[in-house]
């Protein structure tokens, strides 16, 4: 519960002073074992918080408002109102020198180490990596960059009373980020965030559940921060938080390189957050234990290893929204035709995990599965097939890239399908499923964000300009 939130709310709804102390008194009460009278006080130093700060004007204070809410649009849940917000944020950061910028979609960024040299000239990083081992530290290799890359991925929010599962899932994650991208992981950081009333041993959960991928990966954690969520004014023990990573890349595999002509690879997957979540809260927990695993990361590491990896246009992971999100994402990004033979994809769903779908009645295809999709000529398929194959994962051939419109479409028993995004990605818990129900006008919605993300530019270049003119002493 947000105090703050519900002491704002009450002020528009015309509640009295006193009442809204009283109302705010006695929800903590309810929550909080505290005496009345350090509830009350507490209470009345939140309303008065509020009412310094309700009412401020100027770019400094407010913000225009769209008018739509984050769940009612669907940010965050891998579908059509998701991407749309993305789209949005990268219109705000605007270009940029980056070699692979947020417009692209990709789930890591790069930049040009030394953007003065040319593409391919000296300027590199040198840094000592080990591939996937139990002895970390052992056997280390040399490797060069000229291409800075980072991501950051945030931990699955129904995680949080699971901490080693959301520090262990969020690193895969954001680890999976950096290795698709044609890069070799350097270092993680990570941020956690706890509310007032959360244990302090979920720190160490979650820290525990970051270390032991970066351990057996020798990726270390270096730095982060640990707060907690709203500080004093989120009751509660919610917990949420973030890791990242930073890696090297002389050859970038990002969506934009795929190409007509291409064929698609796609490795076996058991999912990781979004499935462990599905089971936890649908009643198979047994099959948590089938995403815990570095199949996806063994299979990377060999790639950029190898001297196969130049051949190869792009990688991704099966994880916005599922294969139909990435898909569509891919072909929009790249501007290519993608076609996907639904019968190859079925079989490279983890057994447990594909029987607890089915169970479920939730499309797999719609859903976050921790694959790796390869776009590659069909001459390097053989090599590729070969390569990963030979670290005990498989993978197998699931569609092609054409010239054409951008779009995707899917091939099922013969006859093409469309295979665009859905609002969300399939429901996956029972809540899900129940917030599926509501419908609301997407289209009337979209206006009123893209309008607010108008705003936020028009702010940025009026900040700006204040700080181009403070930036010069006065004379």
């Amino acid at each position: 519960m947000d105090v703050e939130e519900f002491a704002r709310r009450q002020l528009s709804d015309g509640v009295p002073k006193d009442q809204i102390v009283q109302h705010l008194t006695g929800h903590l009460l309810r929550i909080k074992a505290l005496s009345p009278e350090y509830a009350g006080a507490f209470a009345r130093a939140v309303l008065e918080e509020v009412l310094n700060s309700r009412d401020l004007k100027g770019d400094f204070f407010s913000f225009e408002h769209s008018g739509v809410r984050m769940g009612e649009f669907g940010v965050g849940s891998r579908g059509t109102g998701d991407f749309f917000t993305h789209r949005q944020i990268a219109r705000i950061i605007g270009k940029t020198r980056a070699s692979v910028g947020v417009d692209e979609m990709d789930d890591a960024g790069a930049v040009l180490l030394h953007p003065d040299h040319q593409e391919g000239n000296p300027g590199e990083v040198r840094h000592e990596v080990s591939g996937i081992s139990n002895n970390a530290g052992r056997n280390k290799e040399p490797v060069t960059g000229q291409y800075i890359v980072c991501t950051v991925d945030g931990m699955h929010s129904r995680l949080s009373d699971f901490p080693f599962l959301a520090g262990f899932h969020v690193t895969r994650a954001t680890l999976r980020d950096v290795y698709v991208m044609g890069a070799h992981p350097l270092m993680l950081f990570s941020d956690i965030h706890v509310a007032d009333d959360g244990d302090v041993a979920k720190i160490f959960d979650y820290t525990a559940g970051i270390t032991v991928v970066g351990e057996a990966l020798d990726v270390p954690l270096i730095t982060g921060s640990t707060l907690r969520i709203g500080g004093d004014m989120v009751l509660g023990s919610r917990m949420t938080g973030c890791v990242g990573a930073v890696g090297v890349a002389d050859h970038l595999t990002a969506r934009k390189e795929t190409r007509a002509g291409d064929v698609i690879l796609m490795t076996e997957g058991a999912g990781g957050g979004t499935i462990a979540t599905a089971a936890i809260y649908s009643g198979f927990p047994e099959v948590v234990d089938a995403t815990i695993n570095l199949h996806f990361l063994s299979a990377t590491e060999a790639i950029i290893s190898s001297s196969v990896l130049p051949a190869i246009h792009s990688m991704t992971d099966v994880t916005n929204g599922g294969l139909r999100g990435d898909v569509y994402e891919m072909a929009e990004t790249a501007g290519c035709r993608i076609i996907i033979e639904e019968e190859s994809v079925r079989s490279l769903v983890q057994r447990d995990v594909a029987r607890m779908l089915e169970n479920l009645q939730i499309d797999y295809l719609g859903v976050s599965l921790d694959a790796l999709l390869v776009t590659a000529p069909a001459d390097a398929v053989k090599d590729i097939i070969g390569l990963v194959t030979g670290t005990g994962v498989v993978i197998r051939e699931i569609g092609r890239v054409e010239k054409g419109p951008s779009g995707s479409i899917l091939v099922k028993d013969g006859k093409e399908k469309d295979f665009t995004p859905g609002f969300r990605e399939s429901a996956y818990t029972p809540v899900k499923k129940v917030v599926d129900s509501r419908l609301s006008d997407f289209g009337e919605m979209k206006g009123r964000v893209a309008f607010a993300a108008e705003a936020a530019i028009e702010k940025k270049n009026r900040v700006a300009e204040i700080l181009k003119n403070r930036s010069h002493p006065r004379e």
